[in-house]
């Protein structure tokens, strides 16, 4: 029994942070029908993020609020991988809108060259420019309505964005003389330190369970709790439910559906940063951390049927589960006399990469029977 919730403790957290990813992913494909290859690297930046949250807390003057720096690396990563994707949606998807070839070859792009922008520019240079574009894209946003429509409104703006790259230029040379203090010339590869609240294990039911999992679990049902209550209680969420059911009905009553792609793909972007939040708390981040995501993301889009909030949360954790039965070979140990013909096969799979490839090969056949997931879309959602 203790063997069996270990294994469905560790799937739940594997499957916790596939869903948060894949809960972005889902929402946009849903809407939009766009497939966004650089929806990984998005997981990336809220990672680094995470990373330069920390060394930021490292200062004196936060160093006695070090411990809760993870807590505000979450609304952080969220602002910065939202802010990245919005970009992204205006200056490249929105063109390419009824092309899906044309946007998978776009995202596919874009996703190698902020792969390459991390290998290539320091993370102060990085950091630097990131907290530049936040300013100077945020800070008219809290102009009052009166300067908005003020002849000067142009002047207003330089000065924002001018103060906007003098933060940048600020922000980039205190995150160097952080890394250098730290011994690290290179920012390439690094390692997120858990705070001392989130170390070790806690004991539940007489069984015991790294915090750290616990944490990303917790996070997961923050995340997926805040999105219900979007999408059912606040206005823009009411909206965009209507646009995912159909979208010419919609433009037609009066709702920009141009706003709602924006908000829907800053919300999907928002939340693949956390998810890199969750990544960062595992292992190192690096350049390739969100391609090491990305296609579990996809499956469980298409598994649990496209744009189904409920269907992505069933494929996640069931996709998480079966890579800890299989991958780890626990379910060697539950099932002890299990024939010898299925037994060598499972210690042929018994490795993560190899229980992968095996699930996917399973979710195929899984999907010749039911192409359209676990929990397909009806009435108007097909037809739009």
């Amino acid at each position: 029994m203790e063997l069996l919730l270990d294994s469905l403790f560790n799937g739940v957290a594997i499957g916790s942070v596939l869903l948060i990813a894949a809960l972005g992913l889902a929402i946009v494909f849903g809407l939009m029908g766009v497939i966004n290859l650089a929806h990984g690297e998005l997981m990336m930046l809220g990672a680094y993020t995470t990373y330069v949250t920390q060394l930021i807390f490292k200062l004196p003057t936060l160093k006695p609020f070090y411990n809760w720096y993870v807590i505000i690396s979450i609304f952080l990563a969220f602002i910065v991988s939202g802010v990245v994707g919005i970009i992204l949606e205006k200056t490249i998807i929105r063109k390419l809108y009824g092309s899906p070839l044309e946007t998978l070859l776009a995202t596919w792009g874009v996703s190698l060259i902020l792969q390459q922008f991390v290998r290539s520019i320091p993370l102060s240079y990085g950091t630097g420019l990131i907290v530049s574009l936040l300013i100077g894209l945020l800070l008219p946003l809290f102009f009052s309505k009166k300067i908005k429509e003020s002849i000067k409104f142009k002047y207003y703006k330089l000065a924002s964005w001018s103060f906007a790259v003098l933060v940048g230029i600020l922000s980039a040379e205190l995150i160097s003389s952080l890394i250098s203090k730290l011994g690290r010339a290179s920012a390439r590869n690094v390692d997120v330190t858990a705070p001392a609240w989130m170390r070790g294990q806690i004991e539940i039911l007489g069984n015991t369970f790294p915090k750290t999992r616990l944490m990303i679990i917790i996070i997961t049902l923050i995340s997926v709790i805040a999105i219900i209550c979007f999408l059912n209680q606040s206005a823009w969420g009411i909206r965009i439910r209507a646009v995912t059911q159909n979208r010419q009905m919609s433009d037609c009553l009066g709702i920009s559906t141009e706003k709602v792609d924006v908000i829907t793909f800053g919300i999907g972007s928002g939340l693949a940063g956390v998810a890199g939040v969750a990544v960062s708390l595992l292992g190192s981040v690096g350049p390739n951390v969100g391609g090491n995501y990305i296609v579990g993301c996809f499956m469980v889009v298409v598994l649990g049927g496209v744009g189904n909030l409920l269907g992505t949360i069933f494929a996640s954790f069931g996709i998480g589960i079966m890579t800890d039965l299989i991958g780890a070979g626990r379910i060697l140990n539950i099932w002890p006399n299990m024939p010898l013909p299925l037994s060598n096969i499972i210690n042929f799979f018994a490795t993560t990469s190899m229980a992968r490839v095996m699930i996917f090969a399973l979710i195929v056949v899984f999907l010749q029977f039911k192409p359209s997931g676990l929990f397909p879309q009806k009435g108007r959602m097909v037809e739009s």
